[in-house]
């Protein structure tokens, strides 16, 4: 596990410029304990030898000491404020990529375990850089100043500072590859935790209907044993850790106290030089010893940040760079020889699959399941590379566009359309957020979904609807848009007759280019042409 990992520091400026305020400050902090040490021995010295007053050395100390606090303050602002932006910017770049990166890779990523990286993964980059990072730096800049200065009164006893100095990194880097393991083990433990959790209480209704719901307290008490076994051991190998660092810094501190009261008796050493030297050499293992004690806080939010990473050193598709994308109100799309072939799978999903959609027509794809209807809609937006073939319109490949221009020609309703928490409306102008109210309203009438008003409440994944009306929704949403060309995943499935009716009727007026995953005999009916895909069932790609 890196200390400070460059990568933090190429993809948050903010990290870069708390890195350069820490080293100030630490440079700072570094002079004010000379100062302090140099103070408080003149003072003790001058009260035992000559019976001096102490009043100008107190005010001077007072002054000191708030310096050092105010030092503190300063570093503890900079530290929170650095890491409310290296997390504001890690979770914006990871969504970003995400993006990019399209459903085909989120559909290999568990939902669950990405939220909580990116919520309270991230969250434990708070003690990385409010308490970690700035001892880090301390620990680089005032040991040396320390001992610099103690070498010009006692070689002696800088010399055993420097010789045992080095122990304590040593002993840090033996229990940090531990460190690392048991992080890492923990952050495993908890992303198991939140997706299996997730699980439970999106299936909850079926697992009551089965009668299987108090089947998974144990499965549950199991995977938070697990996580609370991770988090004990990380909490027992900090406490160990911690006190082998103590033990060791105590230790040395006590040879060069010995050496200097043994150099004082025999009068090789002044009383000043001797209690600089004494009040110096705790201050010269202090930033050491408290990097280790900092160390276990900040592990798990550095080993979130390596999951950041990971995700964020994903290489994305290849990705097309024109912007003359031709509009589909007019151009004829090709599929030729379309192959795709999903990662860890034997069978192509799709195998040399040729189409023809024309302007205006209305096409569905039949066949039987996992044949690979879906994945033609996907390999049209780009959401998966085919393996061999091409997606043609106007005479140029599809992959040539930029994705997010080509993607603005289709209007697209999934298997599973999602619906976030809000109203109808809301949902609805997902497609074109300007959309009036009159718009809207259309949309849902040609979606055959009359019967819904505008601020009808929706829950999170559609919760307060039934299926047919979610689908519905999610139609109007594709309806609502300026796109010419609509994409439909079985657009009917989970409605009734009359309802498949009022929607095949609105469909057919628009007068748009569809094409359509159809099962049902009305909805393939209504199509001016079926095209059957013909493939080895295998698993349909999610969306």
């Amino acid at each position: 596990m890196k200390p400070l990992d460059p990568r933090l520091l190429r993809r948050a400026t903010a990290a870069r410029l708390f890195l350069a305020g820490s080293v100030l400050i630490g440079v700072a902090t570094g002079a004010l304990v000379v100062v302090q040490a140099v103070l408080l021995a003149r003072g003790i010295s001058d009260v035992v030898l000559r019976d001096a007053a102490v009043g100008e050395v107190a005010w001077l100390l007072a002054l000191v000491v708030t310096g050092r606090a105010a030092l503190a303050w300063l570093q503890e602002v900079i530290a929170q404020r650095a890491a409310a932006a290296v997390k504001s910017t890690l979770r914006r770049q990871v969504l970003e990529h995400s993006l990019k990166l399209g459903p085909a890779w989120l559909s290999g990523e568990r939902s669950s375990a990405l939220t909580t990286l990116l919520t309270k993964g991230l969250d434990d980059l708070d003690p990385y850089f409010a308490r970690y990072l700035p001892q880090l730096v301390l620990a680089a800049t005032v040991p040396a100043g320390v001992v610099g200065w103690m070498a010009t009164g006692d070689l002696i006893a800088a010399g055993t500072v420097v010789v045992t100095l080095p122990l304590i990194p040593v002993f840090m880097a033996l229990v940090g590859w531990a460190t690392e393991a048991y992080s890492r083990r923990r952050q495993r433990a908890l992303a198991v935790l939140a997706h299996h959790f997730a699980d439970v209480v999106s299936g909850l209704a079926t697992l009551k209907l089965f009668g299987r719901a108090k089947g998974q307290a144990a499965a549950v008490r199991r995977v938070t044993e697990e996580h609370r076994v991770a988090s004990m051991a990380s909490l027992r190998l900090a406490f160990l850790s911690s006190l082998v660092l103590e033990l060791l810094a105590s230790i040395s501190v006590a040879l060069v106290a010995v050496g200097v009261g043994l150099r004082l008796v025999e009068g090789r050493l002044g009383l000043e030089t001797a209690l600089l030297v004494l009040i110096l050499a705790p201050e010269a293992y202090l930033p050491l010893r408290q990097v280790g004690a900092q160390f276990h806080a900040s592990a798990d939010g550095v080993a979130a940040s390596e999951e950041v990473f990971r995700v964020l050193e994903t290489p994305l598709p290849a990705q097309g760079e024109r912007t003359d994308v031709p509009d589909l109100r007019s151009t004829a799309l090709h599929l030729h020889d379309v192959t795709v072939r999903y990662p860890d799978r034997e069978a192509p999903a799709l195998d040399g699959f040729d189409l023809d959609l024309w302007p205006g027509e209305v096409v569905a794809l039949t066949g039987p399941s996992g044949a690979g209807k879906s994945t033609v809609l996907a390999a049209i937006l780009g959401f998966v590379v085919p393996e061999h073939g091409v997606v043609v319109a106007g005479g140029s490949a599809a992959d040539e566009f930029e994705p997010e221009l080509w993607r603005r020609q289709f209007g697209w309703v999934p298997q599973r359309p999602g619906l976030r928490s809000g109203s109808i409306a809301d949902n609805v102008r997902l497609g074109r957020p300007l959309a009036t109210d009159a718009e809207v309203r259309r949309a849902l009438d040609l979606a055959g979904a009359a019967e819904l008003e505008l601020d009808t409440p929706v829950g999170e994944q559609g919760q307060l609807l039934s299926g047919g009306q979610r689908r519905r929704v999610a139609l109007a949403r594709a309806l609502v848009t300026d796109a010419p060309v609509l994409l439909l995943d079985e657009p009917t499935a989970g409605l009734d007759a009359e309802a498949e009716a009022a929607v095949v009727a609105g469909l057919r007026t628009t007068g748009r280019t569809i094409l359509l995953v159809a099962h049902r005999p009305a909805l393939i009916e209504a199509a001016d042409r079926v095209v059957s895909v013909q493939g080895e069932p295998s698993e349909l790609m999610p969306v």
